[in-house]
């Protein structure tokens, strides 16, 4: 009767899993498809200002989902790995936008103060931090992980989505060898190249949404 019960317990348990997962993937589905134009959006920063994509016609475009509680994050800012990439791309010419996407009461949920205070101590060096609490932006481009990169080219279209790199690990030692998806393709476009690998398996750890209202 006990095995039986517990064989109960497992089954239902499986299930409430599978009923959880299959939520998370329906917020997730967003209308971002590389190729096509990116999703339009409207964000208040770190200080309060409402930015847009319309306000960056013509750059190109890098967004990064995190959560600086993530440890897949942590893993790429505690080895300077994202703001060397930050900087180097932005020194290119590139609009660099963090997206935090974290709703009131989640982990990784930050006011714009608190927002302010990690790129200075982490010495990051975003174009902005945008705040997105409701989880518009991120349903738009169906964001599901920290970090999670999108790269929109001058033209508006999405020309990459995916991991920032190869290694799908929250240990710094991954860090070593890795290929930079994003580095990659900037380079290509750069080169006026179509992206070799537009589209990879982003990992980290899972954007939590708002309930939509």
């Amino acid at each position: 009767m006990k095995a039986h019960l517990t064989r109960q317990t497992f089954i239902a348990g499986l299930a409430l899993a599978s009923l959880s997962f299959g939520a998370t993937v329906a917020l997730a589905q967003g209308s971002a498809k590389v190729g096509a134009p990116a999703p339009v959006f409207q964000a208040v920063d770190a200080d309060g200002k409402t930015r847009s994509l319309s306000e960056f016609a013509g750059k190109t475009v890098i967004l990064e989902w995190t959560n600086a509680d993530c440890p897949y994050v942590r893993k790429h800012y505690n080895s300077a790995t994202m703001q060397t990439l930050q900087k180097d791309m932005t020194r290119e010419g590139a609009v660099w936008l963090s997206v935090v996407s974290s709703p009131v009461g989640e982990q990784g949920h930050v006011e714009g103060p608190q927002a302010k205070e990690l790129t200075v101590t982490r010495d990051a060096a975003p174009t902005a931090v945008l705040l997105d609490p409701d989880s518009k932006v991120a349903r738009a481009y169906g964001a599901t992980t920290t970090p999670h990169m999108y790269i929109i080219d001058p033209k508006g279209t999405l020309a990459y989505m995916g991991a920032i790199d190869d290694k799908p690990s929250s240990n710094a030692a991954s860090l070593t060898g890795a290929k930079s998806y994003v580095r990659q393709a900037m380079a290509e476009l750069k080169a006026g190249k179509p992206v070799s690998e537009a589209a990879t398996k982003a990992y980290g750890c899972a954007v939590k949404y708002a309930p939509v209202s």
